[in-house]
């Protein structure tokens, strides 16, 4: 970090997601941190303040299973862009019989606007939940770590290099404080798979991995609205704030947005290394009436040793849906997600090994054991940080739909130094500005951040 370049305060007029020092070298992101520091612990009797920044429908899960991980807390203040999202979401939550009564949100403390996320963290609060559409990550997960919060951020990290790199940086800076960050990518949390990747990772039951095979195939997600139901005055930022899925400055795309779960799990079982390149193709197989993400795609990320590792993802109603997990040994196959519970089979295909759970015992749902977990490091002092993996697996993603979008095999440094910046203002995003963006990507034409067909 420069001494010599510091950071804009978030406070500042001129603060937005590009005011970072670039120190991120293209191969340093998956180096080795000092990770969070242990500290005093918070006393079993202190009330912990939340603030809930995002109050979409995994945003408002994010919320009941936080209000579910501790005895002793109360969601203390709420933001979002639009009053009626805050108003679902505390009536959502307040029907809980069981934590309802932890909720103390009064309207001076329901935030609106696209400052509302500082003035949540302005509102006394101990911990912060940032889920709103990910290309505010960055900018949100900065205020929050420099206004001394504990984190708990939604996946992805960033929807482009240029939020990755920033990310990557504010991660530096925090190097070493007394702050949990979990990430939501909720499957390292899920006690099966642990167990799975434990047996594959540390005890080599399936000895060397040879390739990955990973799908995410399932119906569309959140359509566009008809472009006839615009209201008139409504500005170009409100309107794809409400259709955010659907622009990729806004969600990342399908791969970016959802199958990063996919990715992220490859990452895992190649002890989150960094790929040598990608190649990917993808596409838009149905008609949308507005919006410029693709509906599938393919990746093929290549490792050392001749490995490759296949991701399939794809948004489309009336077509096989499957998510799982096909990671291929020498001396076996793990499967994940057909079934209830992963299993191992050795090379001749007889199953050797599935997580037991005493009779009657249901697994702990993975969502609730990531927010147990982040509650449980804050009250001990042994703080949780998910930084590294998580911006790892968020650039994995982008360097996929990079490598579709423009139809070319991308390198891992030509991800990471990609100069791909999505965002729709050096200044600082506006409600009322106008802003056209990209177009549907066409491969072999489309050139991303100086990758590209020459």
């Amino acid at each position: 970090m420069s001494d010599t370049n510091p950071p804009a305060s978030p406070t500042s007029p001129d603060f937005d997601r590009r005011n970072f020092i670039k120190a991120a070298g293209a191969t340093a992101l998956a180096a080795s941190y000092a990770g969070a520091a242990s500290g005093a612990g918070v006393d079993p009797n202190k009330k912990l303040k939340i603030g809930f920044v995002g109050t979409g429908g995994r945003g408002t899960g994010a919320a009941a299973q936080a209000l579910s991980a501790d005895d002793n807390l109360e969601l203390w203040s709420v933001a979002d862009v639009f009053q009626e999202r805050i108003d679902t979401a505390l009536g959502s939550l307040a029907k809980d019989k069981k934590n309802g009564h932890k909720i103390n949100v009064p309207a001076e403390r329901q935030f609106v606007g696209l400052d509302a996320y500082q003035r949540v963290l302005d509102s006394g609060v101990d911990v912060v939940l940032l889920t709103t559409t990910p290309g505010f990550r960055p900018l949100h997960l900065r205020a929050a770590l420099e206004a001394g919060k504990h984190v708990f951020a939604e996946k992805p990290m960033a929807v482009d290099a240029e939020g990755v790199r920033h990310v990557y940086e504010t991660l530096k800076m925090f190097e070493g404080k007394p702050l949990s960050l979990v990430a939501g990518f909720c499957w390292r949390y899920s006690p099966s798979r642990v167990a799975a990747y434990k047996k594959v990772m540390e005890e080599g039951l399936i000895g060397d991995v040879t390739g990955v095979y990973a799908t995410y195939y399932s119906g569309q997600s959140k359509p566009h609205l008809d472009p006839s139901e615009r209201p008139a005055g409504m500005s170009d930022i409100e309107w794809q704030i409400k259709n955010w899925y659907n622009y990729t400055w806004l969600g990342g795309g399908g791969l970016v947005e959802q199958a990063v779960h996919s990715v992220d799990k490859i990452g895992w079982v190649m002890g989150d290394t960094n790929p040598i390149s990608c190649r990917a193709t993808g596409g838009l197989a149905a008609p949308q009436l507005a919006g410029n993400i693709f509906d599938h795609f393919h990746v093929a990320y290549e490792y050392p040793g001749n490995v490759w590792c296949h991701l399939g993802s794809r948004k489309t109603p009336g077509c096989k849906n499957e998510n799982a997990d096909y990671v291929r040994g020498t001396e076996g196959t793990l499967v994940i997600g057909r079934g209830k519970t992963p299993y191992i089979e050795d090379k001749n295909g007889k199953k050797i090994w599935s997580p037991r759970l005493p009779r009657g015992q249901k697994e702990p749902n993975m969502y609730q054991v990531e927010h147990d977990e982040f509650f449980a490091s804050i009250r001990s002092g042994e703080h949780i940080n998910d930084g590294p993996r998580m911006i790892h697996s968020t650039m994995m993603a982008i360097m996929g739909r990079m490598s579709a979008h423009t139809g070319q095999e991308i390198t891992w440094e030509q991800a990471m130094n990609a100069q791909e910046d999505l965002f729709p203002d050096e200044a600082g995003l506006k409600w009322d500005q106008e802003f056209k963006p990209q177009s549907v990507a066409v491969p072999g034409i489309t050139k991303i951040g100086g990758i590209g067909k020459a």
